[in-house]
Order: C-alpha cells, then structure tokens, then sequence
C-alpha cells in the first residue's frame, strides 16, 4: 500500500507539470481554449492522483498523512491545486494555472527531499484533531497562497524594468525564493548521488550528549558539535543548542543553490527573471487577477482562522492542558492572522486595491513560507516533531 502511494504521488507530480505546459500552450497559442480544456482536464486527474495517494498512504499508516514535514508539504501542495481548480472553473485564467501549478510542483519536490516512511504517532498527534487542524490550516493557507500567484502576475505585468528602483528588485527576489526551492532540491540530489553523510557528536539544551546526521555539507554544525564521520570536514561554525542546525543547514544550502540556479537562469535569459516572464502575462485582464487575489483572502482567511486559531486551540488544549503556550508556531500562525486581517482592513477600508493589493500578498506568502519553513526546520519548539 505504502508503495502504491508513492507512485500515485508520482504520478501526480507528472500530470501537474503535463497541465502546466498545457496551460502555457493556452496563452501562447491560437487554440488557447481546447489547450486549457486539456490543461485543466489533466490538472484534474492529476489531482485525483495524489487524492489516492493521500488515501492510501492514510490506510497505510492508520492516520492523516499530514504529521510530518513530507506529508504537510504534499498535503499542502495537493490543496493549492484544488484551490486552483475551483478558482479556475470561476474565472477561466489561464495564466494563473502557469504560475500556481509549478508552485505546487515545488512544494512536492521539495517535501519529496526529506523522509517519506511512515512513523507511528507521538502521544500528542494521536487524536481526531490532528486531521482537523492540520487539514484545515493546510487548506487555508493553500487558498491564500493563490492570491500570491495572482499578486505575483499582477507584478510582473504591471512592473516597469526599465526603470530602476525597488519594484524590478523584489519582484526578483520573489522568484529567487521560488527558485530556491528547486535550488535545494538539485543539491539534496546531488549530495544523495555521493551517498553524503556526516555524523557529530553534541550538547543539546537540556545538556545531554546526543549525535546528529547530516547528509549535506555542515556548513553550520551542533553545539560544541565534535564531527564523528571519518574523512568528512568539519563544520564551519557551531550555534546555540535552540537552534536546529541541521534544518538551518538545509535552509541555508536551498539559499545558495538558488542563488546559483538564478544567476544561470540570468545569464542564459540574458535579462531579468520577471522580464523574461511577461510574454506570459501578455493578455492577462489586471482587473480579473487582482479580483482573484482579493477573492482567494476572503476565502483563505476564515478557513485558516478557523483552522489554525481555533482548531489549534482546542487541540492545544487536549494535547497539553493550554489553549496557548506562546510556541514558536502559535506565534507565526498569530502573526499571519494578523497580517491578513490587515490586509482585509487595507483594501476594504483604506482603498488598498491593484498593485498595493498585489505587494500585500507577496508579503503575506513570505510570512507562510516562514512559518512552513523557517519555524519548522529553525526554531525548536513543541511543533518540532514536523520535522
């Protein structure tokens, strides 16, 4: 079962980037209508691909496959494709299956780079709760992490590169993110290929010795970290014990493989990233893509209201006797509940609409990607068994 799950993934992951193409093909081509249809039709299937790879990797383990940093990255790419979908079949854009889909793609390949096997359940995820605010949280910032694709065609279109400033800049360092993800997955292979592995012995924070594996170079390494592994080279620096080295060290490796990965792409392109990108969003109605943008909020907000304040509290409060404990994740979960109610307050009451609308959910998508990524693999916390 665990094997049919992993090639429903699989297949899901081609069928994605078959429907992007075909997306691609309908804002380039003179049949861009049956290209969509076809797009839109294989997005579909490939959704219900990885809708059997949820399931069956569910009666597999005997629990929501949503417990660990593979299986949320992959739930969360799956629900911003059905976010997709159902935006689609609304307002029929296709440029928006071009820059949502490979989002998701990402997202997949990138949780696809850390351990896939099914783990029993600690004390604290075994509970009905654990489908009920991790599905809904997943949901939700899937939803509002469309109104970032449709913030980001917005951009790119709107955008003027031949002159200088701040704009052309960030729009840039958004793709460079982006890029980094792909960044870090071509290096995760790369260190894979040479079976990498590097052992060290440390002092964790409660002052117990432990050791740690890491299969990338250690650029940073444990507390008072003593390298185990024969013929591998020492870390470069060791940090505090609160921080998760390992994690940081993939974090930091996926920033330098973007960077690497963005100055090819600007050197074959032979002009900005978002430059290169606007053929794309050639035909793109502004008035529809803010509209999608602005629609994904009022949607994406209540549900992850509903999922990662509430739902989490009530769990919280089954799990560890508190409805709040001021964890690293509570906090960021907080911080981007506020961020888009702000957002909501801007645009309603403040006139926020278009571009500036577009800006707020470049920031807010920075703010999820933090808390998926930075949190998780950064900052110990009682989150940390997401790892």
């Amino acid at each position: 079962m665990a094997q049919l799950s992993g090639n429903l993934l699989y297949t899901a992951f081609i069928l994605y980037l078959i429907g992007t193409a075909f997306f691609g093909g309908a804002i380039r081509g003179k049949k861009g209508n049956k290209a969509a249809k076809i797009g839109i039709f294989i997005t579909i299937l490939g959704f219900i691909a990885q809708l059997g790879y949820f399931i069956t990797r569910w009666i597999a383990g005997g629990h929501a496959p949503v417990s660990n940093l593979f299986e949320f990255t992959t739930f969360f790419g799956m629900m911003m494709v059905l976010a997709f979908i159902v935006i689609y079949f609304i307002y029929k854009t296709s440029t928006l299956g071009v820059f949502t889909l490979p989002i998701a793609l990402l997202l997949i390949a990138y949780a696809a780079m850390f351990p896939s096997d099914i783990s029993p359940l600690i004390p604290a995820l075994q509970s009905h709760w654990l489908a009920i605010h991790v599905s809904t949280v997943a949901l939700g910032i899937a939803i509002l992490s469309v109104s970032f694709a449709a913030g980001l065609i917005y951009l790119v279109k709107v955008v003027d590169y031949s002159k200088k400033g701040q704009k052309p800049f960030w729009v840039e360092f958004t793709l460079y993110v982006l890029i980094s993800f792909l960044g870090f997955i071509l290096i995760s292979i790369g260190f894979g290929a040479i079976d990498y592995e590097a052992q060290f012995s440390y002092i964790n924070k409660d002052g117990a010795q432990e050791q740690v594996t890491y299969n990338l170079y250690p650029i940073v390494g444990p507390n008072d970290g003593e390298l185990l592994t024969e013929n591998r080279m020492d870390s470069i620096v060791n940090l505090s014990p609160w921080i998760n080295t390992v994690k940081l060290n993939t974090v930091i490796w996926s920033l330098l493989g973007g960077a690497l990965l963005y100055l090819l792409l600007r050197v074959v392109l032979r002009k900005p990233i978002g430059k290169a990108l606007k053929p794309a969003v050639t035909k793109v109605n502004l008035d529809v893509v803010d509209e999608i943008g602005y629609r994904a909020v009022t949607i994406g907000f209540p549900v992850f209201t509903l999922g990662g304040l509430i739902f989490a509290a009530i769990w919280a409060q089954i799990a560890w006797s508190r409805f709040w404990a001021w964890d690293p994740k509570e906090v960021w979960a907080f911080i981007t509940w506020l961020f888009y109610a702000g957002y909501l307050h801007l645009r309603l009451s403040k006139g926020w609409e278009g571009e500036k609308s577009a800006w707020l959910t470049l920031v807010g998508f920075a703010i999820i990607l933090f808390n998926l990524i930075g949190v998780n693999l950064i900052i110990a916390g009682l989150h940390s068994y997401a790892m």
